[in-house]
């Protein structure tokens, strides 16, 4: 017997730094001799081995399920070739599930990365394009030993998809 599922729809917002705070850090370009400071990526990789790698990812629509978190690191994810993409976030907590309330979506432009804070909700990214790589910093064991995800359709009965 198949489950009732509602499809909530999330609007993306363009990306500031202000408005993704509670979620990381936006990082854009700064002059090379900038000295290290709060516009850094601060960066927590001292519970492992850091794992900087380059992934190619496939479309897959807008829609998602699941949604999920690292406890033991920040990840730093941006695309190649200036491409424009989504990342649906839900601010860090101790709580064992994320509030469906607050959830939100941001669009993000080629010419920056993102830095999630550790224990950041995340769902993505999703792009338009049929595939985009992205560069991804975590721990070389994160999608191992620290991958805690939430499927919202168990839990509320939902389906999410970004528009």
């Amino acid at each position: 017997m198949m489950e009732a599922k509602l499809l909530q729809t999330i609007r993306a917002q363009l990306i500031t730094s202000e408005s993704f705070h509670p979620f990381g850090q936006v990082i854009i370009a700064s002059s090379d001799h900038r000295p290290f400071g709060l516009e850094a990526a601060q960066l927590q990789l001292q519970n492992g081995i850091p794992h900087f790698y380059i992934m190619r990812l496939h479309q897959r629509g807008r829609k998602f399920h699941q949604i999920t978190r690292h406890q033991l690191c920040t990840q730093c994810l941006g695309s190649l070739e200036g491409k424009e993409w989504l990342l649906a976030v839900a601010p860090p907590s101790q709580a064992a599930l994320p509030r469906l309330e607050d959830i939100v979506a941001f669009r993000i432009p080629g010419n920056c990365f993102i830095k999630l804070e550790v224990g950041t909700w995340h769902a993505g990214p999703y792009f338009d394009d049929p595939w985009v790589d992205f560069y991804n910093l975590e721990l070389s064991d994160t999608n191992l030993v620290d991958h805690d995800t939430c499927s919202l359709l168990e839990h509320y009965g939902v389906e999410c998809e970004l528009v």
